[in-house]
């Protein structure tokens, strides 16, 4: 009897061993596979990052693009305010009918010089830079209106000057904080 009971606690023994085996290995099996599908699942987020990174156009070369156009378009904002314009164009010997025509010339010169920055930025900023244009033209002729056609060009820089002075006279300003906004969210 003995005998027997030590066979039946041998195959006992054996059994739940080999169950115990049998279930780490199922456990082991089970991480590698739980971590060969974490692997995967990340190596497939990236993909899909990457593809809508390039689907959108967000890329390293794509962002320098924006950024130089909203330096470029500041450079314009700057250069197009009307004491800038007045203080970069020579009025020497000039009428003010003369003078007028070379600060529109100038001035629209400036801003087709600049037109293709438009597809990189909004569609309300690039709307901005056109009024900028738009009044600083506006601005020039109305004042070269009150004044005679034949009189020296000074006589337009000093009113085109003091109209300037105002405080909140001129849209540049305006147009300087909301590119700056603009590019920092791109940042």
């Amino acid at each position: 009897m003995e005998a027997v009971c030590l066979i039946l606690l041998y195959n006992y023994l054996e059994q739940n061993m080999l169950l115990e085996i049998v279930f780490q290995d199922i456990q082991i099996a089970f991480m590698f596979v739980f971590f060969i599908a974490i692997a995967w699942l990340l190596a497939e987020f990236k993909g899909m990052k990457d593809e809508m990174k390039e689907r959108f156009g967000i890329n390293n070369e794509t962002l320098k693009l924006k950024l130089q156009a909203y330096e470029r378009l500041t450079v314009f904002a700057d250069r197009a305010s009307l004491k800038n314009l007045i203080s970069r164009t020579s009025s020497t010997d000039l009428t003010v009918l003369e003078f007028q025509l070379i600060l529109l010339q100038t001035l629209r010169s400036e801003y087709d010089y600049n037109v293709s920055q438009q597809i990189y930025v909004t569609p309300d900023m690039w709307k901005a830079i056109g009024n900028l244009k738009d009044q600083n033209v506006y601005i020039i002729n109305q004042i070269a209106a009150n004044l005679p056609s034949q009189a020296p060009a000074i006589e337009l820089s000093k009113r085109v000057l003091q109209y300037a002075s105002n405080p909140n006279a001129e849209l540049s300003g305006i147009v300087l904080d909301a590119l700056h906004f603009e590019a920092k969210k791109i940042l």
